[in-house]
C-alpha cells in the first residue's frame, strides 16, 4: 500500500515557499540596515564617516576626493581558462574608473593621502559589468563590519576635548588585534610618489567559475608597469595640494600608463571571508590581463561623477564570497550614493558639487 500523498496546505507543500520567505526577509533585513549587529547598520556606518570631518552634501561619504579616468582592459589568453565572465574573453573591454584620496573632504591635500583607491567599471559587449573598489594597502583594517565601525567610531572627536579619546582606541585595539596589525602597516609602508606607479589590491575574495564547472577562490590586484619610487617625506611636507593629479596629467601627456591585472588563488586554509589576512606571496597566480589608461579629467563634471562603485555588480563568471565586510561594502556604497542624490535632486549641493 503506496504512502497518503500530502494534503494542500501540507507541512511538506509548504515548506519551500517558508524557505524562499525566510530568505527574502534576511535580504531586505540587510538592505535595510536590520541584519547582525543593530548598532552596526549600514546607515550607522555611513553616518559616521559623515561625523569624521565637516560633510559636503552631493558628496562623497567617503573616499571624496577624486580622479576620473578612461581606458582599456584587454585579458591575457589564460584568462579565459579562468573564468566564463565575457571580460576575460573579448578582445579589449573599456573602462571608466577613479582614483581617489580617504576622508569626506573633496579638497583634501594629496600630501596627507597615505592610502589611495583605484575603482573601475568594465562595460563588455553584451551589457554586462563588473565593477571593483580597490585600494593601496595589501590587507583590510578590520575583520568584521563591526569591528571596522569600532575604529572609525573610536577616531572620531570626543566633544569634550575636540581630540579623539586614546582610551576608546585602545579598547579597540585590544578587543580587535587585526586593527593593532594594520596601524603597524601604515606606520612603515612607504608611499609611492605617484598615483602611476601605486599597486592597488582588491583585499576581499571572490570566485571564479570557468566553462568546465572549475570554482576557485581568488583575490586580484593591479600591478603598475611604471616602477615604484617613494615619496620623500620632506618633499611631502611642502607639495602641492593636487600634486597627484597634476603628476598623473603630466604622464598621461606622455603616453598611456598600464596595470597588469593579477589573480592569487586561495588554497585549502585560507582566509577566504576575512579580508583582514593576506594570502601568502606563495600562492599560485595567473595574469589575467592589462589595464591601460588613457586619459583623466576631474570629477566634477567628469564621466565618473554617478558612477557608484558598488563591488558586488558583478558579470556572469564572477561572484562574490560570504565575506561580511565585501557585503557590507557594497550596502554602505548604496546609502552614501543615495544621500548624495538626494541631496543633488534637491538642490543642497556643495560649491563646485563635487563628488
Amino acid at each position: 500500500m503506496s504512502p497518503p500523498k500530502p494534503r494542500h496546505g501540507s507541512p511538506l507543500l509548504l515548506l519551500p515557499i517558508a524557505l524562499i520567505i525566510i530568505a527574502l526577509a534576511v535580504l531586505f533585513a540587510w538592505i535595510g540596515g536590520w541584519f547582525g549587529n543593530k548598532n552596526v547598520t549600514p546607515q550607522t556606518m555611513v553616518n559616521t564617516a559623515e561625523a569624521s570631518g565637516t560633510q559636503q552634501p552631493g558628496v562623497r561619504r567617503a573616499h571624496a576626493k577624486g580622479i576620473c579616468i578612461v581606458g582599456t582592459f584587454a585579458p591575457t589568453p589564460a584568462a579565459a581558462q579562468l573564468s566564463t565572465a565575457r571580460v576575460f574573453s573579448q578582445p579589449s573591454t573599456p573602462v571608466l574608473g577613479r582614483f581617489s584620496s580617504p576622508g569626506n573632504d573633496p579638497h583634501s591635500p594629496d600630501n596627507k593621502a597615505a592610502v589611495r583607491g583605484m575603482a573601475l567599471q568594465l562595460k563588455t559587449d553584451d551589457g554586462q559589468e563588473w565593477r571593483m573598489a580597490m585600494n593601496s594597502f595589501p590587507f583590510f583594517a578590520a575583520s568584521t563590519p563591526e569591528a571596522f565601525q569600532a575604529l572609525n567610531a573610536a577616531r572620531l572627536p570626543d566633544p569634550a576635548t575636540g581630540k579623539p579619546d586614546p582610551a576608546k582606541m585602545d579598547a579597540v585595539l585590544a578587543a580587535h588585534p587585526e586593527i593593532k596589525k594594520f596601524m603597524a602597516w601604515s606606520k612603515s609602508a612607504p608611499t609611492p610618489d605617484s598615483l602611476a606607479n601605486t599597486r592597488f589590491n582588491g583585499v576581499n575574495a571572490f570566485r571564479l567559475s570557468n566553462a568546465a564547472g572549475v570554482t576557485r577562490a581568488v583575490r586580484w590586484s593591479m600591478r603598475p608597469h611604471t616602477p615604484f619610487v617613494a615619496a620623500d617625506p620632506e618633499q611631502l611636507k611642502t607639495a602641492d595640494r593636487d600634486f597627484l593629479a597634476a603628476d598623473l596629467d603630466r604622464r598621461l601627456a606622455a603616453g598611456p600608463l598600464k596595470w597588469d591585472m593579477v589573480m592569487q588563488f586561495a588554497e585549502p586554509g585560507d582566509p577566504i571571508e576575512d579580508p583582514s589576512k593576506a594570502w601568502p606571496d606563495t600562492r599560485p597566480e595567473t595574469l589575467a590581463g592589462t589595464l591601460t589608461l588613457v586619459r583623466a579629467e576631474p570629477q566634477v563634471a567628469g564621466p565618473c561623477l554617478d558612477l557608484n562603485f558598488d563591488p558586488l555588480i558583478l558579470p556572469k563568471g564572477i561572484a562574490g564570497t560570504d565575506d561580511p565586510v565585501l557585503h557590507a561594502r557594497s550596502s554602505i556604497y548604496s546609502v552614501s550614493f543615495n544621500r548624495r542624490e538626494r541631496e543633488i535632486s534637491t538642490g543642497n549641493l556643495h560649491t563646485g558639487s563635487v563628488r
